[in-house]
């Protein structure tokens, strides 16, 4: 099945100037967010207070949700727990409030809407926690892209490596960036996301970088602006192909999955609609104005072996 048909020759690099002002553009924006408002961490990152709650029969988290804004919990994320008769409710931390001080308010603001509530397990999360999971969150972010960067040099070129790292960082910073506007929760959900989404759009990276190389090798005479594209073209069909099948299982996620699994649905359609274009217009462009070449990739020596190994045969 093919989206595209095979013969495109869209000119992707020419739009090159207007894809650099847009990502630019979104960067920005991105790095006032941070400035201004920063990102709103979740309870995993900032401590809290997780209460887990019984009903005798189902019952609906907007009753729940209800009765804890009248209660004085209105920011209060609420959430079915492997049933619909089991809830957890997670609560930022407050200065000065002990957990059982908290769970008991909680439980009198339920037991006001629904007498049958039952309290189950309270956990507290401290402050402390959340930092130590800030810090390996972050490393672990930057120990993926150096791995990545190590990597691509092995099996391209470092040319082509600063192109794959610049489009990671792209996609990751502009993510964040949208979190960060809308004060969406940032959790340990989201942050798996983006760890997903570093992979996924080094997967459409290394497979225009496959066909870069391929096409270096077959079109001699071409310049590197042609190959670049004609290697876009001809791996345009299956990119739009998985985001297209990837996007609408997310969106199943998104509006079906519940809030438990809203923000990891979140992060992943920002990520891939960004990620899918920076594999067309960030990673080849950048790797083009550093000038990669077919000498980059295949040096002399080595065609010079390829040539001596087709004789003997």
């Amino acid at each position: 099945m093919r989206l595209i048909k095979s013969n495109t020759s869209i000119d992707f690099i020419s739009y090159g100037k207007y894809a650099i002002i847009f990502s630019a553009l979104l960067i920005l924006m991105s790095f006032v967010s941070f400035s201004m408002e920063k990102l709103s961490f979740g309870v995993d990152f900032t401590g809290g207070v997780v209460v887990e709650v019984g009903y005798p029969d189902a019952v609906a988290l907007d009753e729940v949700r209800g009765a804890l804004d009248e209660g004085g919990y209105p920011g209060a994320t609420v959430q079915h727990f492997g049933s619909s008769d089991a809830v957890m409710i997670r609560l930022a931390s407050e200065e000065g409030a002990e957990s059982s001080e908290v769970s008991t308010q909680v439980m009198q603001s339920l037991h006001a809407d629904n007498s049958a509530a039952e309290l189950r397990r309270v956990e507290f999360v401290g402050p402390q926690v959340g930092d130590e999971l800030i810090n390996k969150g972050g490393l672990a972010l930057l120990y993926t892209v150096i791995a990545i960067l190590i990597y691509v040099i092995v099996r391209f070129h470092w040319k082509l490596a600063a192109g794959a790292v610049a489009a990671l960082v792209h996609d990751v910073l502009i993510t964040l960036g949208v979190f960060s506007l809308f004060h969406l929760d940032f959790d340990l959900t989201v942050l798996a996301a983006l760890l997903a989404v570093i992979g996924y759009s080094l997967n459409d990276t290394i497979v225009v970088f496959d066909r870069i190389r391929e096409n270096f090798r077959r079109m001699r005479k071409a310049t590197p602006v042609e190959v670049v594209n004609a290697s876009i073209n001809q791996t345009l069909s299956r990119t739009l192909m998985t985001s297209g099948t990837t996007i609408l299982t997310l969106l199943a996620l998104f509006f079906l999955g519940g809030e438990v699994i809203h923000g990891f649905a979140t992060a992943l359609l920002i990520g891939i609609f960004i990620g899918t274009y920076s594999s067309i217009f960030v990673a080849s462009a950048l790797a083009l104005r550093l000038k990669i070449t077919s000498q980059d990739l295949f040096p002399p020596k080595e065609e010079d072996a390829e040539k001596a190994s087709r004789v003997t045969r």
